[in-house]
């Protein structure tokens, strides 16, 4: 086994404390999220023969022995997945996710929305309580929460709701304004005036939303989409074309080994109106993911989440990749092939598929990414 170094990203929206203290170190500023994967963009890093490398490296220099016969078969020579430790304190972006034949075909054209030719789908398991939107509700009744707000500059993206395309009402959102009329800051105000004379969740996200995206109409997405809370231990799974985004709270997030992202506003960063709606599925809706036997399993191969807590050991067949980390207490992994690691809360290990069945146990908590074989 191999003790992991994983790469922290710095992105805006992340917690100055629910990562630094999990891992038990301090944070210099906001820390989104932990990389525990092979991919590219941030390879966890580890030591072999004394020299540093990345898992990436090393999955490369030994494809068979590293991810085992069946996972090199079925997916080339890379680690299909990407576990990752998110911490939410801001809203991330509004966002969309490609199907498999989506992100081959973007990336091979390439166009610069496709930087893997992967598709990603995503589950999440909440650490502490953890909150996002996802997936669009039933038109008519987003056309009553909209309505209810009394902004005639909104009649297009009512008449849209009331005609049951969401997708033509949020491209009615993405293009203000289309010509002359109200801008996007000032229908952003009337929204906030509004929706803080209705004291409900729904329409004070609106107001939250507003203030930190001041010219951006896609403020309105509370009103458009599902809300979903997740307590500890719960799962949601996103597959591709739900529009999401995450709102609050630390969770261990694993997906398809990719970064493909199409944003839909909440965002600095490019939006591709016309392929954003392209691939969004109106009525894609996330899926709550039970634990079978502490295994959450998703309808994807690229992978699995195991969740291993106090007392419960747990023996793993032999012959996958495995990614082990610790998110509470200390939790004792073993190998057949005779490696050992005592990991505490932040520490992590890859097990190779050529190390065989894999034993884990302790007084702590321990989740475990492989691949669905």
């Amino acid at each position: 086994m191999d003790l992991l170094t994983n790469p922290i990203k710095d992105y805006p929206w992340g917690s100055r404390t629910a990562i630094a203290e999990l891992t038990g170190r301090p944070a210099s500023g906001p820390e989104a999220e932990m990389w525990l994967g092979a991919h590219p963009a941030a390879s966890s890093r580890l030591t072999r023969d004394g020299a540093e490398t990345t898992l990436a490296d090393a999955v490369a220099a030994d494809p068979l022995g590293t991810l085992g016969e069946a996972v090199a078969g079925r997916f080339g020579q890379r680690l299909p997945y990407l576990m990752k430790l998110i911490a939410v304190d801001a809203p991330l972006s509004l966002q969309v996710h490609p199907d498999a034949g989506q992100a081959a075909a973007g990336h091979a054209r390439g166009d610069a929305n496709y930087t893997d030719p992967w598709h990603k789908p995503e589950l999440v398991c909440a650490l502490t309580p953890f909150t996002g939107l996802a997936g669009f509700r039933p038109p008519g009744q987003a056309a009553m929460l909209v309505e209810r707000l009394h902004v005639n500059a909104l009649q297009p993206v009512v008449a849209a709701l009331r005609a049951g395309d969401v997708l033509a009402a949020l491209r009615a959102l993405l293009e203000w304004p289309r010509s002359g009329g109200t801008s996007r800051r000032e229908l952003v105000e009337s929204v906030v005036w509004a929706a803080s004379a209705c004291h409900t969740p729904d329409y004070a996200l609106v107001v939250r939303l507003a203030r930190r995206y001041p010219e951006d109409p896609a403020v309105l997405a509370p009103l458009l989409m599902r809300r979903h809370t997740l307590a500890p231990g719960e799962a949601l799974f996103l597959g591709a074309g739900v529009l999401h985004c995450y709102l609050d709270g630390l969770a261990v997030e694993i997906m398809a080994c990719s970064d493909n992202v199409l944003r839909a506003g909440l965002t600095g960063k490019h939006i591709d109106v016309e392929e954003l709606l392209r691939i969004t599925d109106a009525e894609a809706q996330p899926l709550a993911v039970e634990p079978v036997g502490g295994a959450y399993v998703p309808p994807v191969p690229e992978f699995v989440l195991r969740r291993v807590g106090p007392g419960a050991g747990e023996t793993l067949p032999g012959g996958l990749p495995r990614i082990v980390l610790c998110t509470e207490g200390v939790v004792n992994v073993r190998t057949a092939s005779g490696s050992e690691a005592k990991l505490r809360s932040g520490e992590s290990v890859f097990a190779a598929a050529s190390e065989g069945p894999a034993e884990i146990g302790g007084d702590g908590v321990a989740f475990c990414a492989e691949p669905r074989m």
